[in-house]
């Protein structure tokens, strides 16, 4: 649950928002009765599905960049520290990085990598 709010946290509180939102609308003089409750079920179960969508397909991107790792293949995660110079990096076990819990490490560089910011590497580099 705890890796759950840490990866969804964001857009619960985007979602809460929509809900408020929602709520407002739907509360309108304009606006049928019924609305709010109809209103307030199909977004809730919208978002619900969405975010448990985007949750099920982080931690499962996860596991595989864990396992590229664990095979001794490469893995380029996002740089959101350095945007000027790099936009992204390349970890492996050569190059000194250890897998801890759902963070990359290397007792070399100064942050840490989560497991969610990483894709496999493919070996071709863009212009």
């Amino acid at each position: 649950m705890e890796l759950f709010f840490e990866l969804e946290i964001v857009y619960i509180i985007i979602g809460i928002f929509i809900l408020v939102v929602t709520a407002i609308v739907t509360t309108r003089d304009f606006v049928p009765k019924v609305a709010f409750s109809r209103g307030m079920i199909m977004v809730s179960m919208f978002l619900t599905v969405m975010i448990s969508i985007h949750y099920y397909m982080t931690t499962s991107r996860m596991a595989g960049v864990k396992d590229i790792f664990n095979n001794g293949e490469t893995v380029i995660c996002e740089n959101k520290m350095r945007r000027t110079i790099s936009r992204s990096v390349l970890l492996s076990k050569e190059l000194g990085w250890r897998l801890d819990g759902d963070s990359f490490k290397n007792d070399d560089y100064e942050r840490d990598f989560h497991t969610s910011r990483c894709i496999e590497f493919d070996g071709i580099v863009p212009k």
